[in-house]
């Protein structure tokens, strides 16, 4: 099949880019070719990045809106500061364009499976199967008069969709400073060997993570056993499947090298949350978890992660007086950044029925959020543009609202998955996370005053 073309000129093209601060761009759905139906528009155009719909109608007006956000089949809201809807028009042979930008940014785009582009149910393109039309509802979602954008013609002759490549979505300045550096690498893992608990009692703290299946709960381990081997390495067992991969209760200490000692921390891993009730992590054992009460290698198949049999004192390997060295000192929320927005209301639950628990307990919470490489193609390439990234932002916000845990306590963070060698800006995500916990799980212990603290040298 040949390639489809543009019906945009090149003028035209030109300045549509020139609008849109992008290199090029790359038509996905052509209506007159691909068919003027809403299952041919989602498939070429769902799960694209930043994309802009141009149409054109019998009275020789091109007009359109871009969206920063993917299309998706699923039905809500997507909420999108940068988004707008524009005119393109020729005057002496000079093309210029005009912008109504969106004046409520949390209905900024609908999407559906049955709805073909539709920008905040003020301007959707109605695809009919064998003709394609323009809406126009009157509520203050954006203000464009119907005139001034479509010269009142409604009925359209053409609907281009292109996906935005190389779209400005960073900041001019990152919203938070890192420094990018071999030395600040080195820096943060001499302050991770040199920490001590507060506490004579507790010499390594204990972190406890907590997440959705697949979201790299045990790949933050690997990632961060990788960072202080000196190589990618996975001791924890990973990978995709509909189920947790992680089937016991597993404590991982960390060493500082091959054969070099303990670090002062110890994650803790459990199953993933599913979607389904009564399979994988039972919420009501969190309590247990963070208590102590839970052995190292609590298998599924022996004392059950289950609801119908709840571990209790007369359960073997049960800890009946857990001591605070056992305990857990800081509960990390770990979350898939590509679904903080359409996780399923099950899920969503789940992960705020543990996080009333842990608040109950006291335990300070930290959120991260992973594959932020995955969220915005864009840091594939240098993920020290990922503080300037309005897409990591904007989902970190969501996180933020979503669970009630303050901004600066959620974190981004890529694990190591398909590399075979190490990147100093990985490891320097993934080591200020780790700092982070630290630094929380450090301030839960300044709350057991009871104990006399371990003496230090000025």
């Amino acid at each position: 099949m040949s390639a489809v073309k543009t019906r945009l000129t090149k003028d035209e093209e030109k300045e549509l880019k020139h609008l849109l601060r992008c290199s090029h761009l790359t038509l996905l759905y052509k209506g007159s070719v691909h068919g003027f139906t809403t299952g041919e528009f989602h498939a070429k155009c769902d799960n694209q990045g930043p994309t802009v719909t141009v149409v054109y109608n019998e009275s020789g007006f091109i007009f359109g809106g871009f969206t920063s956000q993917s299309y998706v089949s699923i039905q809500k809201y997507l909420s999108d500061e940068e988004a707008f809807l524009f005119r393109l028009t020729e005057k002496e042979g000079v093309i210029n364009s005009k912008i109504f930008v969106c004046q409520i940014a949390a209905n900024a785009v609908y999407v559906c499976s049955n709805s073909g582009p539709n920008f905040g149910n003020y301007f959707l393109i109605t695809l009919n199967g064998n003709s394609v039309s323009v809406a126009m509802n009157d509520n203050k979602n954006y203000i464009a008069p119907a005139e001034e954008l479509t010269g009142n013609d409604f009925k359209l002759l053409e609907c281009e969709v292109y996906r935005v490549e190389d779209y400005t979505d960073f900041l001019e300045s990152p919203w938070r400073n890192v420094t990018w550096t071999a030395e600040e690498r080195k820096k943060i893992m001499d302050e991770v060997r040199s920490y001590e608990p507060y506490l004579n009692s507790v010499s390594q703290i204990r972190i406890l993570f907590v997440g959705p299946v697949g979201a790299g709960k045990s790949s933050f381990f690997n990632s961060v056993n990788s960072v202080f081997r000196g190589y990618v390495t996975n001791q924890a067992i990973t990978g995709s499947d509909d189920t947790s991969v992680t089937t016991q209760y597993r404590l991982y200490p960390v060493k500082d090298g091959r054969d070099g000692k303990a670090l002062p921390v110890i994650f803790c891993d459990t199953m993933g949350l599913e979607e389904k009730l009564g399979c994988g992590l039972e919420i009501n054992e969190i309590t247990n978890i963070i208590k102590g009460h839970i052995p190292d290698r609590y298998q599924i198949f022996s004392l059950q992660f289950n609801p119908a049999v709840s571990i209790c004192q007369d359960s073997p390997g049960y800890i009946k007086n857990p001591a605070l060295k056992d305990q857990i000192h800081c509960v990390v929320f770990v979350v898939d950044g590509c679904k903080i927005e359409i996780l399923s209301d099950t899920l969503e639950q789940k992960l705020k029925l543990v996080r009333k628990k842990v608040n109950q307990l006291g335990v300070p919470q930290l959120i991260c959020l992973t594959k932020v490489d995955e969220l915005c193609p864009l840091l594939e390439d240098n993920l020290a543009y990922v503080y300037r990234s309005k897409t990591v932002m904007e989902q970190m916000r969501v996180a933020s609202a979503k669970f009630g845990i303050p901004l600066s306590q959620i974190v981004p963070v890529k694990n190591y998955c398909s590399e075979l060698e190490l990147t100093c800006n990985i490891d320097i995500l993934i080591l200020s996370a780790l700092r982070q916990m630290i630094r929380l799980a450090d301030s839960y212990l300044d709350n057991f005053t009871y104990e006399e603290p371990k003496k230090t040298t000025l």
